[in-house]
């Protein structure tokens, strides 16, 4: 017991984004199989026990298979894009401005870990958005906002 004391003091921030995400007053506890969890959840709750940290039970879920998270799907198999927002990428219309551009990027650039080539994919329409750039949706923009969905969704 000595030991787990010693690495909780000196360590707690090691397990965050390694089975633990926090936010604001969210953690979510993530794990491959139920003993890795198992170890997981206890690691955490001895963690926030010697921090003096508490939780309010009535708001805590525990064994949950799959979470809704800030726009991500989180399960034994990762962190996905949630479904419901790949639908707003599939149904967006071409932008017509730069403010209707910048808000497609600002959306899609929250997702850009799961892009690969994310900001090659983006340069025309960036490009766009440069001050005193004038507004003339080329068909390289058209591609890359095509390229930009389809890897969305």
């Amino acid at each position: 017991m000595k030991n787990l004391e010693l690495r909780l003091q000196k360590n707690a921030v090691q397990y965050l984004d390694q089975f633990v995400i926090v936010f604001i007053e969210d953690i979510l506890i993530y794990s491959k199989s139920r003993e890795e969890h198992s170890h997981h959840l206890s690691t955490t709750l001895q963690t926030l026990k010697y921090r003096q940290l508490f939780v309010k039970f009535r708001k805590c879920e525990f064994w949950l298979d799959r979470v809704a998270f800030l726009g991500h799907i989180i399960s034994r198999d990762g962190v996905e894009v949630d479904p419901n927002k790949v639908e707003a990428f599939k149904d967006w219309p071409v932008p017509k401005s730069v403010t209707k551009i910048l808000n497609f990027l600002k959306l899609a650039g929250y997702y850009m870990k799961f892009i690969q080539n994310f900001y090659s994919m983006a340069v025309p329409m960036t490009a766009l958005a440069k001050k005193n750039a004038k507004f003339i949706w080329e068909p390289e923009c058209q591609e890359s906002f095509e390229k930009l969905k389809q890897a969305l969704t």
